[in-house]
Order: structure tokens, then sequence, then C-alpha cells
């Protein structure tokens, strides 16, 4: 039901599904009037999978949906059907083992969500039924129930805003557990609907809400309530977003509200946006899978082999059929076809265990268990806002270790998204503070800057726009003593957006203070203390389109006024154009600083334009369908004609050592793309600051201020990208197309591009020739060094993203982001890292993994990425070493018993191979080594680039595993078999037979596979140490109590006293010893030339450091300390 839901309604964020009529209180509005009740459903939340009849069949198909699964399944019944030469327990034990690990993983942490659900479901709410209050179940609220919430609890479902105990008709909510924003925000309720504040009135009111159907943006709602009374007609009011209280929302510092549920259960916009797993798969598991194909091959060829060997064998009479096994009449009657298949059947099933079977399960334990070494990382701690990095899927620890391009946002991400108002031009003078105030407030004592001054009325005027373009909120402190003095000094500024209570605190320094909203009244305190008061009529809310806001108000004098901020490039071709110079050139030179801008514009209105505008409004909020749109044509009219007063410049500082985190990750060979909505000035600086651009860097543009005001833009563009790329070709002549690690040698490249020059390269008009430029524009973009893309929207970050993803070879790719325009790209990429910072949690819900700080980046990539893709490809590789080696004696076996099938390893031995003997040493190497300690890792980020383009699991490395494997699997056989040469290996002259020899094969093998993972092994624990002498401990253990007992339910006593017999003699531990020690001899060498490598090294590792101190590379100017000198490296 919740999938059909979230599919139905999550096909496009703007799709409407028709619209629902809501009786409030169930109370149709006419007796007369036929009423039919809607059916919707309850509010039971159902976030689990399962349920205890559709388990065990909903959980087996997807587990055998696996191909290696569904394999051993196909085996098992083989071994059921057909007369194999090894028992289906052999095959079923492991299936079974692997099927019931995962099926009781998956169904703990679903029992955890029914357990989540359970606490919500039972949760007690109070509704209003009959005027009075009644107590119920959270899940049995019904669309149409009046509820009521008390501070501090929780919204039980999507609510109309109806009443509150405040006499304004405002409450505050956080919804920090929908979007992570934990600022406070305000909601207000319907006009005609304040006074209803006890359960008697509220019971009283007869209403019908006509709203949209279910659909997950949190931010949009559309919607109009009509009020009936008697003898009087209905009154429509318009429901927005600021009227829906929303289910997981947070009631605050209001002692409670009614409200009417519109969306309950799974219709709720909380369980809408619910996310499920990350369905993006690493390119290990595109590597196993090409390994399974092959190991495969093998298995049939061994299979195909021994069939036809053993039917040319059979073809003299007397090995077909000697005088001691004669054949039955069934048997002699067969299909010769038939029984080949039998037979071929046979031998698939006696070499099956080529296949690792337990290798799914152990990659998926490893990867889970994993992951919460990244939780744990006391480094990634943050003790600001008390929390450590974030793990949302453990599918993708070791894409980590492969990552090529990284995509980051700016503001948030490599910003503190923390705003400090520094100065303001009006009217062409700056004010910028000094030591104390400015010159230009006269109002304040102290040190002064002169720069000319504004009159008086622009200034005021100017400071009055401050203190009323906003959606900036008061939050009370509590008074002491009963004293009011000073107690606007308690008081905090809340909002979410930081930039406006940078502006707010900044008109506060001189001398305009906001003292907060009241009956539609906002209040602000002049230079003179006097109290002014402006009715708030509207608000024309900031949208990314428009890249702006507006307010209008009504003075005392009955004058109405429209003031609005915004981006510079949004608000100059509104306003008289013989006004924009003089504030022009302080914008570009605070953005070349670093600062962000907005430009501060008014209009006088007359009453009979504010009548319209009044009248269009209320139109556009009363649709249903295309509100939207209807309110953004107006906005577009309302804001023209302005008169500019000014501009503002808010300082966002750099992340403490994002620039060094930046340096790393180049120096580690990733390529790093910045793609913001800033200003080109703004971020160009920042990527100097953060050192993603060097002094020596030559700067390519495609810029609207490159492109010119010519009519065909797209000529100019064209002419642009061809002398780019002649020129990067000049640079790049004998470049043979590898371009991803590159980059580093010569003349270093930057590329700037702003959104409406990639809008021409993207989709650019049906007569020009597209493809070719934008391939020309991809290829001059991957021989940069780094690309900074400005004035970007978020579809188009997503774009950018897609695109280097999908070109040749496929490079993985990175986002991180903070905010909720970073989550498409976030979502795009390969991995995506969320910031836990200022601009709420959509980024980090939406994510990956989530970190505290960008410099937490350096960490999580050079040292956990480059172990977990290490640990995971030894891994892999392992086992499939492991398992031929396991299999390989096993087909030499048969050319020495008649390709009879014979097993040469008892069902014993067979089945606990994997799950018991060998499985623990590997899980723990692939969790606790680090072949290189993390120090060394994290401070030489070069160490990255030796495991970069899936270094570990290429071909190469796949086939030396093989050969490996194959050559001790074939110094098992053929040394046990010289061995058996005499049979009589014990003084009294006993025969040691078949499964002697085979457990010594097997003795051999469990001890060369695990004594090769020690060799393997740097990072030595107590937890290596248990598992690998333990699991040796445990077969000697278990061989000596398997052959020690007769087994009553065994059919033959075969194994009986065969170990106890075997290591009584000594030439077998002498063969043994020997045995193991020729196989472990290439490895031993190879360590000792590992050893003698890696010292080496090191020693040269010294040496560099040493000079490297001698001759650092000099700090990077401060961003406040960067002047137009920097313009010099443009193109």
């Amino acid at each position: 039901m919740f999938r059909w839901n979230l599919n139905r309604l999550c096909g496009g964020e703007e799709k409407r599904v028709g619209t629902r009529t809501v009786f409030v209180g169930h109370r149709h509005a006419s007796e007369t009037e036929a009423y039919v009740e809607q059916k919707y459903c309850d509010n039971r939340i159902i976030s689990s999978k399962y349920t205890v009849w559709n388990f065990l069949p909903k959980n087996l198909f997807e587990q055998f949906r696996r191909i290696a699964n569904f394999y051993f399944l196909i085996i098992f019944l083989v071994q059921v059907i057909v007369d194999t030469p090894t028992s289906p327990i052999t095959s079923g034990l492991p299936l079974f083992f692997v099927i019931t690990v995962t099926a009781i993983k998956q169904g703990y942490e679903d029992w955890l969500r029914h357990r989540a659900d359970s606490e919500v479901n039972k949760s007690s709410v109070f509704l209003v039924e009959n005027a009075k209050q009644v107590k119920k179940d959270s899940e049995k609220i019904k669309v149409g129930d009046i509820v009521e919430v008390k501070a501090d609890e929780t919204f039980p479902c999507d609510l109309i805003f109806l009443a509150s105990s405040n006499d304004d008709g405002t409450c505050y909510v956080t919804t920090a557990s929908l979007d992570g924003e934990s600022n406070f925000k305000t909601h207000y309720a319907v006009r005609d609907t304040t006074v209803l504040c006890t359960d008697k009135d509220i019971d009283s009111l007869t209403a019908t809400i006509e709203c949209e159907q279910p659909q997950p943006d949190l931010y949009k709602f559309v919607g109009r309530i009509n009020i009936y009374r008697s003898n009087q007609e209905p009154v429509a009011r318009s429901l927005g977003p600021e009227n829906l209280l929303l289910k997981g929302a947070t009631l605050k510092n209001t002692k409670k509200i009614y409200g009417v549920a519109v969306y309950t259960g799974m219709e709720t916009k909380m369980a809408l946006n619910y996310q499920g797993k990350s369905q993006k798969r690493s390119a290990v598991e595109k590597s196993i899978n090409a390994f399974l194909i092959v190991y495969l091959c093998i298995l049939l060829s061994k299979a195909t082999v021994c069939t036809t060997m053993k039917y040319i064998w059979q073809n003299n009479p007397f090995n077909d059929e000697p005088w001691y096994n004669q054949k039955t009449q069934k048997e002699r009657e067969t299909f010769k076809i038939l029984r080949m298949f039998t037979d071929f059947l046979s031998f698939m099933v006696l070499f099956n265990f080529i296949i690792p079977v337990s290798m799914y399960v152990t990659v998926e334990m490893q990867k889970f268990l994993g992951s919460f070494f990244i939780s744990w990382d006391k480094e990634m701690y943050d003790e600001e806002i008390r929390e450590g990095a974030l793990v949302n899927t453990s599918d993708l620890n070791e894409e980590l270790g492969q990552v090529e391009y990284v995509f980051t946002d700016k503001t948030g991400t490599l910003t503190e998204n923390s705003m400090k108002f520094i100065e303001c031009s009006i009217d062409g003078h700056k004010y910028k503070e000094g030591i104390s105030e400015v010159d230009g407030f006269s109002h304040t004592d102290g040190p002064r800057k002169y720069y000319g001054k504004a009159e008086k009325c622009r200034e005021e005027l100017f400071l009055r726009a401050l203190c009323l373009c906003h959606t900036v909120q008061i939050k009370e402190g509590d008074n002491v003593d009963g004293l009011m003095v000073h107690s606007e000094r308690r008081c905090t500024y809340i909002s979410s957006s930081p930039d406006e209570i940078a502006l707010v605190k900044g008109a506060k320094k001189y001398g305009f203070t906001f003292l907060g909203l009241e009956n539609d009244y906002m209040k602000v305190k002049n230079q003179k203390n006097e109290t002014e008061m402006y009715q708030l009529l509207h608000i024309l809310n900031f949208d990314p389109v428009r890249r702006r806001m507006s307010v209008i108000v009504r003075t005392s004098t009955g004058k109405f006024f429209l003031f609005c901020k915004g981006a510079d490039s949004s608000i100059f071709p509104r306003v008289q154009q013989d006004e924009i110079q003089q504030t022009k050139v302080h914008v570009e030179r605070n953005a070349m600083d670093g600062y962000r801008t907005l430009c501060v514009a008014f209009k006088e209105l007359t009453q009979d334009n504010y009548d319209k505008i009044d009248r269009q409004l209320d139109e556009a909020k009363m649709a249903l369908q295309d509100r939207e749109e209807k309110m953004a044509r107006i906005f577009d009219d309302i804001e023209t004609d302005m008169h500019l007063i000014g501009a503002t410049a808010v300082e966002d500082r750099l992340q403490e050592h994002a620039a060094e985190t930046i340096e790393a990750l180049q120096a580690a060979g990733m390529k790093i793309w910045v793609l913001t909505g800033d200003k080109m000035e703004t971020a160009k600086s920042t990527c100097y600051a953060s050192r993603l651009f060097q002094t020596n860097t030559e700067l390519l543009e495609l810029t609207t201020k490159t492109m010119g005001d010519s009519e065909r833009k797209e000529d100019r563009l064209h002419e642009l990208l061809l002398e780019y790329h002649k020129k990067l070709l000049q640079d790049f002549p004998k470049n043979k197309g590898n371009l991803k690690r590159s980059w580093t040698v010569g003349q270093e490249y930057g590329l700037i591009i702003d959104g409406s020059t990639l809008s021409l390269i993207l989709n650019p008009s049906q007569d020009s020739s597209s493809s070719h430029y934008k391939s020309i524009f991809l290829q001059i973009c991957l021989k940069c060094a780094a690309v900074l893309c400005c004035r970007m929207a978020p579809l188009q970050k997503a774009q950018i993203v897609r695109m280097v993803k999908n070109t040749k070879g496929n490079p993985i790719t990175l986002s991180v982001g903070d905010g909720a325009n970073d989550v498409s790209m976030i979502l795009e990429a390969h991995v995506g890292i969320g910031i836990k910072g200022k601009e709420g949690r959509q980024a980090a819900r939406n994510s990956d993994y989530a970190v505290p700080k960008f410099k937490h980046l350096r960490k999580l990539l050079l040292a956990h990425g480059h172990l977990y893709y290490v640990r995971i490809a030894h891994l892999v590789q392992y086992f499939f070493y492991k398992n031929l080696c396991f299999i390989l004696p096993q087909f030499l076996y048969q050319f020495f018993c008649g390709f009879s099938q014979q097993p040469l390893y008892d069902a014993a031995y067979l089945t606990m191979y994997n799950i018991c003997f060998t499985s623990l040493p590997i899980l723990a190497y692939s969790l606790l080594e680090q072949h290189i300690n993390i120090e060394t890792l994290t401070s030489d980020p070069r160490l990255y680039m030796k495991i970069s383009d899936n270094a570990m699991l290429q071909w190469k490395p796949f086939l030396y595993w093989t050969f490996l494997g194959a050559f001790e699997g074939l110094v098992f056989f053929f040394g046990v078999y010289f061995l058996f040469q005499n049979s009589s290996l014990e003084d009294n002259g006993k025969v040691f037979g078949n499964w002697t020899f085979g457990t010594i094969v097997f003795t051999i093998l469990v001890f060369t596979v695990t004594l090769k993972l020690a060799l393997d092994t740097r990072f030595w624990t107590w937890m290596n140490h248990f598992v690998i002498w333990g699991s040796l401990a445990f077969y000697v253990f278990f061989s000596f109590f398997w052959g020690g007992i007769i087994w009553p339910f065994l059919k033959q006593q075969r194994m009986y006293f065969v170990f106890a017999h075997m290591v009584m003699s000594v030439s077998t531990w002498l063969a043994i010893v020997l045995l193991i020690f020729i196989s472990l001899f290439p490895d031993i060498l190879l360590v000792v030339f590992k050893n003698a490598k890696r010292k080496n090294h090191q020693k040269k590792l010294s040496n560099r450091k040493e000079s490297d101190s001698l001759s650092s590379r000099p700090s990077v100017r401060p961003l406040l300390l960067r002047t137009f000198s920097d313009e010099s490296n443009v193109l």
C-alpha cells in the first residue's frame, strides 16, 4: 500500500491528482444537500516491509532473486532429484545458513520498524467531539476530526490550523524531524477562526475545506476553506503552506492549538517523503559479477571435461562394466544422452563449491559492521552540534575509495553559513562599521570612517527597508522579577535564513530595531527611540526562480510601500536604469571580496494600485489549480518600476580547514567542481581562498560577461568553446584520452561557467548543432584542474553531475552539499555526502553519508574510503582463491578414480569449509586490516591514487590470485599423491585409504589458506589472533570429534578414526609441513620484497618531508585581503 501510494503521488512533484473536500468535525454544510462521505485512509503509519504472514514467502522471493542463491538452490534440487556423488546437505546447509542469516538481519530491521510504527500509532491524542475532549489512539484519527495539540507535542497528522492560545492566531513550530531545520517557523490560523479558542467554540464551527490531493512537497499546499454561518453568505478564505501543520513537526512556545485533519496516515507529507534505502550499486559488485561469470565458465568447463573423459574411459568394456560392479538392467536400458546429462549435472554438483555462496553474506556483514567505524570515529565528531558522522547507506563504503570527481556546494559547505553584516551602500555611498559605528548614522559615538553620506531620509528609508522586508520572528526571553526594562536584549531573532537575521541585526547596529510582529503590525524602533507601526498587508515570498522577496506595508499616515530585496541580477532589470551604476560598483567590489550581496529597492503605491494588487492576489490565492504559476505572474507584475536604494554586503566565512581539505583531495587525484547559486565574483573569490584556484591557474570564462550583449549569443559561445578547446589541445597534444589523473602536470586551467551559459549548451535552440559543442564543452571541463559553476539552479547541478557521470570510463562521482537545493545532485552522484549544516537536514537525510563539516571529507575519503576498498577487494579475491584451491584437487582426483564422481573430501568438510573453517579470519581481516596506518593515509594523499580506477579488482590481480590458487591446488594434490606412492605410512604397515588421502589434502588446504591470510595481515589485533589461530584449532578439534564417534544417523562411518590415525604418522606430519611451506613460498618471497620496498619508500618519504618543511608553500592570502589583481588571471 505504501509503495503504491508513493509511486502514484511522486510521479511528478508538480502533478495534481484532483481535489478533496473535508467536512470540519464531520458536519456537512447543508441539511438539504446530499452528503456522500468520502473514503480516506486511517492514521496508521506503516513503514515496515513485512507482516507475520508474508515475511517468509516475500523474503525468500527477494533472496532468490540474487543469482548466486538461485544457482545454489538449483544445485540443491539437482542433488535431491538426481543420484549425485555428494549429499544434498553439502549444498543445502551453506545455502540455508546464508538465507537464514540474511533473513534474521532483515527480519530484525523490520521488527524495529514495526516497533517504531506501534509507538507512533498507539500514542495518545485529544480530539474535540460534541464540545468535549476525547482521548484516543493516534491511529484512530480520521480526516475531518478536530485535534487539540499542546506545547512540545508533535502533530499526529497533517492539520489545517484553526485557532491557538495566542490572541493573534499564530503558533511556532519546529520541523527538525522533517527537514532538520531547528529554527522556529511561524504558522497562521485562518483569519475567521482565530477567536474559536475553546472546545465549545471550535465544535460549533461549520466549514468545508477544499484542497489538493496528497503530494510529497513539504513546502507546497493549495486549498481554501468555506465557513458557513447562519443567515449569512459563506465566507471563503485561501489556504497555503503557512496554514498547514505537518505531521512530525513540534509545537513550540504556544500553549495549545486546534486543527482539523486533512491528510492522515500514509497520505501525510512525512509518509510520502519516506526514503527507502539507496538503490546505488558499487563498482565492486560489478567486478564480483564479472568474476562469477569467469568461475562459472571454469565450472562448466570442468564438468564438460570430466563428462567427456568419463565416456572416453568407458569405451573400454572392462572399465565400463568391471566384474565386481555389474550394471543393473535399468542402467543398461537408460538412454545414453540422458545418462550423459545426469553425469554432467553430477559433476556440476561435485565442483559447485568453486562458486562462493557464502561470499555474499560475508560482504554484507563486512559492509554493515564496517559502517560503524565511520559513525564511531571521534575525529569526525563535532562538539558544536554534538553530532558525529552518519551512515545512511553501508552498501557504498568501498566506493569512497574510488572517487574521481567531487562536486561541492559553496554556501554552508565550503563556508560556515554564519552570516555577519559587513557594510552597505546607500545611493552609491559606502557605509562600513569601524571600531564602533559609522559616521553616516550619526547617532553613534566613537571612531568613524568617512565615505561621504547619502541624504538622511534615504538612510532612514534604507534601514526601514531592512527592518520590514523579511520573515524574521522574535523569540521572547523570560522576564526577571517582572521587570520589562531592556527586555529586548533577551529577544532572539529566528528565521529560516541566516542572511535575514544578519540584515536585521545590521539595521539594529545603526539605530533601527525590529521589535516584532503583533496583530499584522510590524513594530520598528527608530534612531530617536520612537516606535513606528507598519501594517503588514502582503508578503511576496522568496523563491529560487525570482531570487527576491517583497513586502507591502501601510504606514501610520496611510501611505502604501513595497520593499523588495534580492540578487542584483533580479533587481537591476526592475529599477530605474540611471540609479544602477553607482550601486553596481559597490556590489561588484563586495563580490570580489567574497561577500554575499543583496540589493534593496522600493516603490510607493497609490490606493488604486494597492486595491488592484490586493484583488489580484486574493483571486490567485483562492485558486486550487496552478496557484503557484498565477502568483508568480502577479509577483512579476508588481515588482516593476522600483527605485534602487542601495545594497548590503554580508560575510560568510570559509569553514575551518576547508582549504587544506581541497588541497589534499586534489593531491589525491580528484577533480573538484564547485556548483553554487552565488554570484560569479563571490564564488571566484571563495575558490581562491579555498585554494581551488591557485595564483598560477589560468581561468577560462564562459559567462554572460564574456558572451557580451550580441543577439546571437550561441555563435559567440561556439567561438569561445573552439578557442578554449584549441588552447587546451596545445597543452595536452598527445594525451591518450586518460584525463582522469593526468591533469596535475604542466599548466593548470580553471573553468568558470554560469547557469545561463550552461543552459545554452545543454538546452540550445533547435537550429544549432548542439551535440558537437556539448562534446567540446565536456572535453574542456575534463581537461581543467578545477571548474566553478555559478548561478546554478538545483536541476542544473544534477545535470552537470549526470553529464560527467556518463562520460567515457564512467568515473566515480561524489556530491557534497548542505541544503535542500543540493539534494538533486546528491541523489544523482554515485556517492552523496550531506553536511549537517544550518540550512536544514534535507541534504543529510537524502545522502548516503552525512558529516558535520567539510574538513571531515578528508579522512572519510583518504582513510576510511581507502581502507574499505582495499579490505573488500582483498575479501573478494581471497574468496575466489580459496574456493579454487578447494575444488581443483577434487577435479584432479577424477583422473585417478575413473571419473566416477567419487568425492575427495568428506561431506562434513564440504559443508563446513566456507561456513566455519575459513569464514571468520577473512571477516575479521576485512573489518580491521590497516595495511597503511590512518595517519599516513591522511597525511600523504598520493597513496589514494594507487588504488584508483578499481586497481585491485582488475583482471591482472584477479588472474594473479587465480594462478596462485591453481598453483597451490596442484601442490596440495600432487604433493600428497607422491607421498602415497607407498600407501603404508605407519611403522606397523597399515595401509591408508582414499579418505585419509582426502583428509590430508583438506588439512593442508585449511592451514595454507588461513596462513596465507596471516601473511597478508599487516595490522594485528587480539581479534585477528583469536579468529585465525582459533579457526585452525577448531578444525583440528572438529576433525577429532567427527572421527572419534560412531554417528547413528550416518549410513557409512567412513571417517571413523581417520584423522586420529593420520596424525600418528610422522611422514604425514612432514608432508603437511613441507607442502604448506612450498605453497606459501611465493607469498613469503613477495612479503620480503614488499617489506624492503616499503622501508625504502618510507626513507624517501621522510627525506621529502624534510625538504618540504624547508620550502613550504606560502599560505594563501586571507579572503578579505584579495584585490582586483586576481582578474589578471582571466583569459
